[in-house]
């Protein structure tokens, strides 16, 4: 499995907890907006690797303007579980193709 993968997974899976309503919302608002920096640099670096590897880029795009614009309640919950599906659909997809 390569490394742009691994990282759609665990970026998708982080996205998919931050889109929890309520849950989500009170983990970014406990660590002061820290998860929100830390999944921008995860987004950045899964978009990095993915373009060194000629994989696709769309999710990591998304994610990093969904971390830009989580701090928003109900579009930033909205963001995150679409980035989420997004991510998670992109990973999923055969290496091969």
């Amino acid at each position: 499995m390569s490394a742009s993968r691994i990282l759609k997974w665990v970026t998708g899976g982080l996205e998919a907890f931050l889109g929890i309503p309520i849950i989500g919302g009170t983990f970014v608002l406990s660590f002061l907006w820290t998860p929100l920096a830390v999944m921008l640099a995860l987004h950045i670096t899964t978009l990095v690797i993915a373009n060194k590897e000629g994989k696709s880029s769309s999710g990591s795009v998304l994610g990093i303007v969904t971390s830009c614009i989580a701090w928003i309640p109900i579009v930033g919950m909205i963001m995150h579980i679409i980035t989420a599906i997004i991510l998670m659909l992109d990973a999923s997809k055969n290496e091969t193709a």
